[in-house]
């Protein structure tokens, strides 16, 4: 069987933890923060995990990860 490349922008966005959970950055902290509330933007700092629903379809292009 070939080797499967994995989609270079999912490896760019996504990341696996170590329970085999996703890692995403949050969303909605590109620009414009100056619309945003103090708290929304102190919020979505750092990542969060992916729902399982998303992760599976995720999880389908990262497939060495």
């Amino acid at each position: 069987m070939p080797k499967l490349k994995t989609k270079s922008g999912a490896k760019k966005r996504f990341k696996l933890t170590a329970s085999g959970k996703v890692s995403r950055a949050q969303a909605g902290k590109r620009h414009g923060m100056i619309k945003r509330t103090p708290k929304q933007i102190r919020n979505k700092r750092g990542t969060t995990v992916l729902s399982d629903s998303d992760s599976r379809i995720v999880k389908k292009f990262l497939p060495y990860a």
